[in-house]
């Protein structure tokens, strides 16, 4: 689900430099989101158990609270601080009206989600320590109750003219799906006492950003990590049993633009991943994706975008997916959300597998004091040369918001029909089902 957010730049430079020298800033929000769904057929190892979830009984249903606070200062005339911690709860929901949580069976916890420094000489900033990201192939993704957050280095420059040059190292995240999550150098289940993990072995990116020709703004980002990932448990292909990965090299192009209200866009992505005890020495695809809009202001916006990844055939590697939620806790892919044009708004990890072409529609406005929302996707996964076949994937999700003062409301319908979900047995494509979510937000 996507959820405004500021853009890496935006976000170290507000931490950086907007607070006056003798200025506490303490903010903050308590939340509980809530989902629930008819998705009847929950297959079991043996691919023929059958669940009767009703669509607001706690069987198929999700649900948690979760308040954060938030200070930030200055510490001296060109220094900066921040920590922001969260606590988490299940209001006694858990095992009563929901059967699961949104940070992974999580219970009444807490995470400390940020902790930095930062400082600012000249037009170059200087922010380290644990913070959200917001890069094409390495993001802090927003649907859950607790983003996920990097433990980092990252040096911003804005010396050139229209130019931002980034740089940045992560050594460690957390996922937004398990506070115990995150694709780590030997990923198990034992090694995930600690909220933040090893991310990869540690990962290096380089952006720059430009805007000399407007009203265009063009990006480029490479992305480099050494990493031990199992092939087999991360792609599902037995083929592989034993292999690992030992390099990961990602690239991410995009222009987009806009005149006169019509908005355009385009982006690449290729990864490639060398391995170690194959017969292969790397795995490689791509993606391409392009995105054409109109924006009537304080209206409306209408969007229509297409995508269309690689074939990979040898062990169906995926493209253009977020490299930081790319497995779950146990090194299992479990489909991360991407910055492509086309992505769900809520089945993440479709629109990037292998062979795979995708049409997304979405329209945004208000009326009545109302925030509303439709949103399309149709991904079809192609064969890929007969190798890792991907699952079609269709979602239709309408939208509701209000604000009223400091309260923020949503309220979500998603219509889902996807080959590997609601399967009566496991030989079987799955069938239609609906779910229904409430966001309740309370900023102070």
């Amino acid at each position: 689900m996507k959820f405004t957010k500021m853009s890496l730049v935006a976000a170290l430079l507000v931490g950086s430099s907007a607070f006056a020298i003798e200025n506490v800033k303490v903010s903050g929000d308590a939340k509980l989101y809530y989902t629930t769904s008819d998705n009847n057929y929950v297959l079991d190892t043996a691919g023929t158990k059958s669940a009767s979830n009703n669509l607001f009984g706690k069987g198929n249903a999700a649900g948690e609270a979760a308040v954060s606070l938030n200070l930030t200062a200055d510490l001296t005339k060109n220094i900066s601080a921040g920590v922001k911690a969260t606590a988490i709860t299940t209001l006694g929901l858990y095992n009563n009206m929901v059967s699961s949580t949104w940070t992974g069976g999580t219970v009444d916890t807490y995470v400390v989600n940020e902790a930095w420094l930062a400082t600012t000489l000249g037009k170059t900033t200087v922010k380290i320590g644990r913070m959200p990201l917001d890069t094409p192939l390495v993001h802090t993704e927003t649907w859950s109750l607790v983003e996920n957050t990097f433990e980092a280095a990252v040096v911003i420059n804005q010396d050139l003219p229209d130019t931002t040059l980034v740089g940045a190292y992560v050594g460690q995240h957390n996922s937004a799906a398990a506070l115990g999550g995150g694709l780590d150098s030997g990923a198990t289940a034992a090694n995930q006492e600690s909220s933040f993990k090893s991310f990869y072995n540690g990962a290096y990116a380089v952006g720059i950003v430009n805007n000399s020709i407007k009203p265009v703004t063009l990006q480029g980002w490479y992305y480099g990590a050494q990493t031990d990932v199992n092939v087999q448990t991360l792609l599902g292909n037995a083929a592989f049993a034993g292999v690992k990965m030992s390099h990961v090299d990602a690239y991410w192009l995009e222009a987009d633009g806009s005149i006169e209200g019509i908005l355009a866009g385009a982006q690449y992505s290729y990864i490639k991943t060398d391995l170690k005890g194959a017969g292969v020495s790397s795995i490689n695809n791509d993606v391409f994706a392009a995105m054409l809009g109109y924006e009537m202001k304080d209206v409306a916006t209408l969007k229509v975008a297409y995508s269309s990844t690689g074939k990979e055939k040898i062990a169906g590697l995926p493209a253009g997916f977020n490299l930081a939620t790319l497995a779950d806790k146990n090194g299992v892919m479990r489909g991360a959300d991407s910055k492509l044009y086309t992505e769900a708004w809520w089945n993440y990890g479709y629109v990037t597998g292998a062979d795979t072409d995708t049409l997304h529609i979405s329209a945004e406005g208000k009326a009545a004091g109302l925030d509303l929302g439709a949103y399309y996707t149709y991904a079809n996964a192609g064969k890929n040369g007969g190798t890792v076949a991907g699952n079609d994937m269709k979602e239709f999700t309408a939208t509701i918001g209000k604000t009223v003062g400091p309260l923020d409301a949503t309220l979500a319908y998603v219509y889902s029909k996807i080959d590997d979900q609601n399967q009566k047995t496991a030989t079987e494509k799955g069938s239609a089902f609906s779910t229904v979510q409430a966001y309740l937000t309370l900023n102070f």
